[in-house]
């Protein structure tokens, strides 16, 4: 590792956890939130692909909206929680170990970035925190 000066990561999915949107629900939501939360992202995923194979862009919020709209339909979750999760979804919980990870790579001088389709504004709130 004497030659890297840079890491870069993605934010959604390497740095923070998706699920844990869902997961903050799960008392609500029921044993079925893990399996929404997957249908969620994979929803997200796919329509992030499609937009841009039809050349149709749409911000990546307006995009994580549209999938969990389609989410919540195919899993029959109240309408009501929608904004709860859109809510939660903007301060999504890192995994445990990257604050740790994240102090030991500034240690070593190394700088830090990420790369995302994630909106600026999105991406700020969640590195904040």
């Amino acid at each position: 590792m004497k030659n890297i000066k840079a890491i870069i990561f993605d934010a959604y999915g390497t740095l923070f956890d998706v699920n844990s949107a869902a997961e903050k629900c799960k008392d609500k939501i029921g044993d079925k939130w893990e399996g929404f939360a997957n249908y969620w992202r994979t929803t997200q995923l796919e329509y992030t692909w499609l937009r841009s194979l039809m050349k149709r862009h749409k911000d990546f919020w307006q995009i994580t909206e549209d999938s969990l709209d389609k989410s919540m339909k195919a899993f029959e979750i109240d309408s009501s929680m929608r904004n709860e999760l859109l809510d939660l979804y903007k301060i999504l919980s890192p995994f445990s170990e990257v604050p740790e990870v994240l102090k030991k790579l500034k240690e070593k001088n190394l700088k830090l970035a990420i790369l995302s389709n994630g909106t600026p504004a999105l991406l700020n709130e969640l590195v904040k925190r």
